[in-house]
């Protein structure tokens, strides 16, 4: 999808703590990813309990500062999809951060709406500093999107995780240098 064909009225907001109204907003459309067949971390059922415990632990990382949280809205203010920017534990590797958890509703998909949360995330990455960025991904349709905006296939590993009926999946990782 080119980016002409995304919704003008798309708004990318950082959060930087989360209410209980977030999380379960936020919760619903990783529920309805891992549904979908994402392979994000997690194995079916994506029971409420889980997602939204998930959520608080990524609002406890939020308050430390070490990952930021970016989401997209509709015209209704409905959440449509999230990103994560995660710094690494590591000092000697304060010049690079991951690109994690890219959630696009799946009923919400090929509208550029990935694009657009990408290129927030990469410019948010710039804005702190960050001159590398990693990623790993397990789909042919976000393989797209990364290639698309120019991100750089490092390899695969067979079998490096699960998808959330329980499948082996292989695992594509990328990195992007950024200007």
């Amino acid at each position: 999808m080119d980016d002409a064909a995304l919704d003008t009225s798309l708004r990318i907001r950082e959060l930087s703590r989360l209410d209980a109204v977030q999380v379960a907003a936020l919760s619903r459309l990783l529920a309805e990813c891992i549904e979908g067949g994402a392979s994000v971390g997690f194995l079916a059922p994506a029971t409420p309990a889980k997602m939204e415990a998930f959520w608080r632990r990524v609002d406890a990382t939020l308050e430390r500062g070490a990952r930021r949280l970016l989401v997209a809205e509709d015209s209704d203010g409905e959440l449509v999809g999230s990103v994560q920017l995660v710094d690494p534990s590591s000092e000697n590797q304060p010049h690079r951060a991951d690109v994690a958890k890219m959630l696009v509703r799946p009923s919400a998909r090929r509208r550029g709406i990935g694009g657009a949360l990408l290129r927030a995330v990469e410019a948010l990455a710039r804005n702190q500093g960050k001159t590398l960025l990693v990623l790993d991904t397990a789909t042919p349709e976000a393989d797209r999107l990364y290639r698309r905006h120019g991100w750089q296939l490092v390899g695969e590993v067979p079998e490096f995780a699960l998808f959330p009926d329980g499948r082996a999946c292989a695992t594509r990782f990328y990195y992007k240098k950024l200007a």
